[in-house]
């Protein structure tokens, strides 16, 4: 059995080594600056860890917990992800599998250790179903994408062309060991399938509408308690474009609190600007966990056969 990971050997990212010698470390966009410097295809790991654990952390796990969202959207996937049992009786298990699995990749990078194991643990985990490739490759589109869709809206800075591309070649890398097939071979041709994919494929279910409504409630426990939930609701609703929410059988925000609750977000990012730079790594494998209060190992992430 591992070690609770707070007590893990190979507790530092190994980008931590070179974070201290950024040029203009302590300036607002001295990451930003340094990023930018490097290649984003040989460099695409560390990129992506100053990305998600340094300038975008908070906007970063918003984005992925709605790009979730979007992969419910999708009416002839959603039987199997309703047949686990996973998103209707463990949500919170199975969101806190996710990320985690996914944060150890991000903060670790997918050559070190952490990383494989986890990596190899996803792989075990879809490995018992049959999932179409296509749905892979969609919901890789969604982590290419929806971090810089979130940023550029609501970001403290815009997205450069080098994260972007970084991103690309991260999670395609991912895809490969994960034995994704036909694989769009850019982020422009990523987008261009992303956005014809929710076209056809976005269609409501009622299945589409459980796992959806069970998620937006884990994320409404989070800040209100349970008979509160419909007044919460519409809050969520107003960051869903109609497309989806009409894929999920959601309602639609009134347009005034879409209007309140964007400006809001947006405001935040504002607001963050005039901080200084984030001094440590924000690792989510680090932080209190709902499911995991005394730590994990890798191996127990996940669905039990």
């Amino acid at each position: 059995m591992e070690q609770n990971v707070l007590n893990r050997e190979d507790s530092e990212p190994k980008w931590e080594l070179s974070v201290a010698t950024i040029p203009n470390r302590h300036s607002r966009y001295g990451i930003r600056d340094y990023i930018l410097t490097l290649d984003p295809k040989q460099d695409c790991q560390e990129i992506s860890y100053l990305f998600t654990c340094y300038e975008f952390p908070w906007d970063v796990t918003r984005s992925l917990e709605f790009a979730l969202f979007r992969v419910f959207g999708v009416a002839k996937g959603t039987p199997l992800l309703a047949s686990t049992g996973e998103f209707l009786q463990r949500t919170q298990k199975r969101y806190d599998d996710t990320v985690l699995i996914l944060s150890e990749i991000l903060e670790n990078g997918y050559d070190r250790p952490r990383g494989q194991a986890a990596l190899v643990r996803m792989n075990k985990q879809h490995g018992r179903f049959q999932i179409p490739n296509d749905e892979y490759v969609y919901t890789l589109s969604t982590f290419i994408l929806e971090p810089a869709r979130w940023i550029d809206r609501y970001g403290w800075r815009k997205v450069t062309e080098t994260e972007k591309q970084a991103a690309f070649f991260f999670w395609t890398e991912l895809g490969r060991r994960m034995g994704i097939r036909d694989m769009p071979e850019s982020y422009v041709a990523f987008d261009a399938f992303n956005r014809a994919y929710e076209q056809e494929q976005f269609r409501y279910a009622p299945e589409n509408e459980l796992i959806a409504v069970a998620t937006r409630n884990l994320m409404l426990s989070w800040v209100l308690p349970k008979p509160l939930f419909s007044l919460g609701a519409p809050f969520v609703h107003a960051l869903i474009d109609d497309q989806l929410l009409q894929a999920v059988g959601m309602r639609r925000a009134p347009v005034w609190l879409q209007t309140l609750v964007r400006r809001s977000v947006r405001l935040r990012g504002q607001l963050v600007r005039m901080l200084p730079p984030r001094k440590k790594p924000h690792l989510l494998t680090r932080l209190p966990n709902r499911t995991y209060s005394k730590g994990y190992a890798i191996p127990d992430l996940g669905a039990k056969p």
